[in-house]
């Protein structure tokens, strides 16, 4: 049974976009960092490269056929959740390196390595009014993209800094656009983090992109019983707690394609 995909088209009108797949649009997936891709799984002693071993206390439940396996200790790498994160949307990247310095005030300044791409990060005054982000340069930069975002109907994008890309030297301000109504090109105001000063190469993922379908949602709130909390606590230790972890991934976790 073959998958029927949504369809997102990046456009420029632009000559003098980077087509280039190193620095085109892309899936998110395909700009994973290093040190994500090279995290262990397992926690292990950082001496003797040697995984621990779970105590019956982290997992009640030990290996099938075994009595006191209770498999390795999960780190952080294992949760589904992080995945997705790195996993999930489309980016854009810088078209060629941005050299950020001060200058002879302390004002944060830029310089656009090529000239085709002068246009492509832009200084700002302070935004009055706009609550600042701590720990980041009150005079700031705007991301003017390359590429204007289309969407079938009836969808939206979130456009926001690459998530958990704390290695990133920046934080740019996050919106929403109806992209089936609205696919221009389109400027983000981005802030750069006090203290660093250096270049963030071409190719580096300034932008990630989440499209959603747009639909009214409504609320509510229930308050469990404490036999009713114990119950579930009991099944949710039963079901998820087991040797090596990874039943999220394995049974409930949906997958979801991006190309």
């Amino acid at each position: 049974m073959s998958i029927k995909y949504n369809l997102a088209i990046f456009r420029s009108g632009r000559p003098s976009a980077n087509k280039d797949p190193n620095y085109a649009p892309n899936t998110t997936q395909s700009v994973i960092p290093k040190w994500y891709r090279e995290a262990d799984r397992f926690a292990k002693n950082l001496f003797t490269k040697e995984y621990y071993k779970a105590s019956k206390d982290v997992c009640p439940f030990p290996k099938e056929g075994t009595t006191d396996d209770y498999g390795k200790i999960p780190t952080w790498k294992a949760c589904p959740a992080i995945m997705d994160a790195f996993t999930t949307g489309y980016i854009l990247k810088t078209p060629c390196d941005l050299t950020f310095f001060k200058n002879a005030h302390g004002i944060i300044e830029v310089k656009v390595e090529d000239p085709k791409y002068q246009e492509f990060c832009t200084p700002r005054p302070p935004m009055m009014q706009f609550e600042h982000p701590l720990g980041y340069h009150r005079h700031h930069f705007a991301w003017l993209a390359d590429w204007g975002l289309e969407l079938p109907e009836g969808y939206s994008a979130l456009f926001m800094t690459p998530m958990n890309r704390f290695d990133l030297p920046f934080i740019n301000t996050t919106g929403i656009v109806d992209c089936d109504k609205v696919n221009l090109l389109g400027s983000f105001p981005f802030f750069i983090a006090e203290g660093w000063e250096g270049t963030i190469p071409g190719g580096t993922p300034y932008m990630q992109i989440l499209p959603f379908k747009r639909e009214d949602w409504e609320h509510k709130i229930e308050i469990l019983e404490d036999s009713e909390t114990y119950d579930k606590m009991i099944k949710n230790r039963e079901f998820y707690r087991q040797p090596d972890g990874g039943v999220y991934k394995n049974k409930i976790w949906s997958k979801r394609e991006y190309k």
